[in-house]
């Protein structure tokens, strides 16, 4: 049973006599009773063309990245899309995408986005593969619906709901996706950053680029350590040459890596300490004192190698 129902919108205001005058609400019809289950149907009946409609409107949005997609693949996926769609209107009357029934097409609409962030799509070009569906649906509706005003009206209002909230949702799904790639490149670059390099025997160097904040920090003491216990050392010396600012946590920072070394059985040398950063850390208060420092790399491997008992001399 379809209903009408009436609803009062705000007086009616106009001017008399330079004054505002408020004359009785316009009445507004509102449509109510129209089930979703008809937008399944039209689906049902006209699937084919449909798909071939909307097919047509994706090659003209993407006719600059038809490089990147085969047709095969364009096609898979709409056709995957419109099933989808399809089945979760046929199991559900709802309009609300995060309910049970359709989360067989969120499924496939995460797959894709995840699909289309590797194929280095933006994420508009990601939604715009299901809004794009409007345009073809809605011109179905329309030929439907053509002596139908008001049932035509809502169930363009429902089709618009449901595939705006499919359409955020890929970007959603897209935006974790290339999140989820750029904190692993992150990582990468930290272990890439932060290079042990056995200089002799027995003896690492952990030369140091950039800031050093927390995380960073930990990689630098699980490498430090892991190789000290790969290579046996004894001796490491900890650069910090390419450090542009030492403040409070990056000595507190530096501390700790020391600490872990020496638990491992491995002393420490720190190298690279500028005037500006001697002068900063005197300032600061950081007790240094327990830790053994040199200015340069070459002062802490020649002091490394004092300890080991060890010289370099020329050959003759």
């Amino acid at each position: 049973m379809v209903s009408l129902r009436f609803r009062e919108l705000s007086p009616r205001r106009h001017f008399v006599g330079g004054s505002l005058q408020l004359t009785d609400p316009i009445p507004r019809v509102i449509y109510r009773g129209v089930s979703t289950h008809r937008i399944f149907e039209i689906i049902q009946r006209h699937e084919n063309d449909l798909l071939a409609e909307w097919l047509r409107l994706q090659n003209q949005t993407l006719a600059s990245r038809r490089d990147r997609i085969p047709e095969s693949q364009l096609r898979a996926n709409s056709q995957d899309f419109i099933m989808g769609l399809r089945d979760a209107l046929s199991a559900s009357d709802s309009v609300d995408t995060g309910q049970p029934a359709w989360s067989r097409l969120r499924e496939i609409l995460a797959e894709f986005s995840k699909q289309r962030a590797a194929l280095g799509f933006t994420p508009s070009e990601t939604a715009i593969f299901v809004l794009s569906f409007k345009q073809a649906l809605f011109g179905r509706l329309r030929q439907e619906y053509a002596n139908d005003p008001h049932a035509f009206a809502e169930l363009t209002w429902q089709a618009t709901e449901i595939l705006d909230q499919l359409g955020l949702y890929t970007v959603e799904i897209y935006t974790k996706t290339r999140e989820s790639v750029i904190l692993r490149q992150q990582q990468e670059l930290l272990e890439l950053s932060t290079p042990v390099v056995e200089l002799w025997t027995g003896i690492l160097a952990l030369p140091l680029i950039g800031m050093l904040d927390s995380s960073r920090t930990q990689v630098v003491m699980q490498n430090l350590l892991e190789a000290i216990v790969a290579r046996e050392a004894d001796l490491a010396i900890i650069d910090i040459t390419g450090v542009p600012t030492v403040d409070t946590l990056v000595a507190q920072h530096l501390l700790k890596t020391v600490a872990a070394a020496r638990l491992m059985g491995a002393d420490c040398i720190i190298s690279g300490i500028r005037p500006q950063i001697a002068q900063t850390i005197i300032h600061l208060g950081v007790d240094l004192g327990a830790v053994i420092t040199k200015a340069t790399l070459a002062d802490a491997f020649r002091l490394a190698l004092k300890k080991k008992n060890l010289s370099i001399g020329s050959s003759r």
